[in-house]
């Protein structure tokens, strides 16, 4: 994955705290521990201290961070005529969020439905009838209480974003009120660190303070910044309709993901994660041996990232990855067969995803791989 930076002044390259942004990766923490095992005491804990109405609220919204990270929680990225910059408070987010008219709102929240596409943009399901039946379709297939959210903010936005704001609110009550006050002490000495390293050391060097899966490269193409991630994708922060400039924005919550927002027409923004914690130990020999020849294959490669963050259908996997639904099922067996893949029904469909125990037992620069 790549930015364009080319004759991207640096002081529109900016790091800074988003409360909101911090709160999108707290709940992925609380709806997928698995992916965090340094978090798992915290997120047992706080999902047993959740009041049932709030418990039920958050399971019925929970595609918006357990499938994918909507990009409704950084909406300062996608404010058009805005500063780009994020809120102080998460009273700020929440009113930049505000911002964001109703067609923005809603393929954002819908990023579920748009994957295969998400790079290049899609007509709006406000609109378009056939992006419309497509994003319900597959909402079904992730159980009937997203299947009514995504019918009701299709019928009615105002409502279902007044009924986000209101769950977020509930949120900070509830819990992330005292997380933010946990960990935003040390998420803006990160900031003020890193600015500071930019100003001195210049970008290449930020980068690798970033993330070693980031670096500066600068030819007669041009300057980008390349990630290392499966994603094979780019996006620019020159050319925007929120005007050019580039966020980095840190996160307690984030290992071992890597997150780079970079919806056409918004400001790319890089959510980095602070520290990582310790994996389980390795597998048995036979065991790996089983598990890395499975992984000997791009296509079962990808299927691992698409699978990592959500769980998927085969007709899903076979639209992301351009290949016929037989053929993606010939290597989800194999994956399946080496202990790699878990299945699920939920009606009709049969759910695909990830066992990231049995991944971060293979490895964690793999699983960071695939997760990032």
């Amino acid at each position: 994955m790549s930015i364009d930076i080319a004759g991207l002044p640096p002081e529109r390259i900016v790091f800074e705290t988003s409360p909101l942004a911090e709160l999108n990766l707290a709940l992925h923490a609380l709806s997928e521990p698995e992916h965090h095992p340094g978090l798992r005491g915290w997120a047992s804990a706080t999902a047993a201290s959740l009041g049932r109405d709030l418990a039920g609220r958050l399971h019925e919204a929970d595609f918006l961070w357990r499938n994918t990270f909507s990009d409704l929680f950084m909406p300062f990225a996608g404010v058009r005529g805005g500063q780009g910059r994020a809120g102080a408070t998460l009273a700020e987010d929440l009113d930049l969020l505000d911002r964001l008219d109703d067609e923005q709102f809603v393929s954002a929240a819908l990023e579920f439905a748009s994957l295969a596409t998400y790079a290049t943009g899609g007509p709006s399901p406000l609109t378009d009838a056939g992006a419309r039946a497509r994003a319900l379709e597959l909402a079904a297939a992730r159980g009937p209480q997203q299947w009514e959210f995504t019918g009701r903010l299709l019928k009615d936005p105002t409502a279902v974003r007044a009924w986000v704001r209101r769950l977020v609110e509930d949120c900070d009550e509830a819990f992330f009120a005292d997380v933010w006050q946990r960990v935003r002490g040390v998420l803006a000495a990160d900031v003020r660190h890193k600015t500071e390293l930019l100003r001195r050391k210049g970008l290449a060097e930020t980068l690798r303070a970033v993330s070693p899966a980031m670096v500066l490269e600068e030819d007669a193409g041009g300057r980008r910044i390349r990630a290392d991630k499966l994603a094979d994708c780019q996006a620019t922060a020159v050319d925007t309709a929120v005007g050019a400039g580039l966020t980095f924005v840190p996160s307690h919550f984030a290992w071992p993901h890597l997150m780079i927002l970079h919806r056409p027409g918004w400001r790319p923004v890089v959510h980095y994660p602070l520290g990582a914690p310790e994996l389980p130990a390795p597998a048995p020999v036979e065991v790996l041996k089983l598990r890395l020849e499975a992984l000997a294959h791009p296509v079962r490669m990808q299927l691992c990232r698409s699978t990592a963050r959500s769980p998927h259908t085969t007709g899903e996997l076979a639209n992301i990855l351009g290949l016929s639904a037989p053929e993606v099922s010939r290597h989800l067996s194999v994956l399946k067969k080496a202990g790699l893949i878990v299945t699920r029904r939920r009606g009709r469909y049969v759910l695909y995803q990830l066992d990231v125990r049995a991944v971060s037992r293979l490895s964690s620069d793999f699983l960071e791989g695939v997760l990032r």
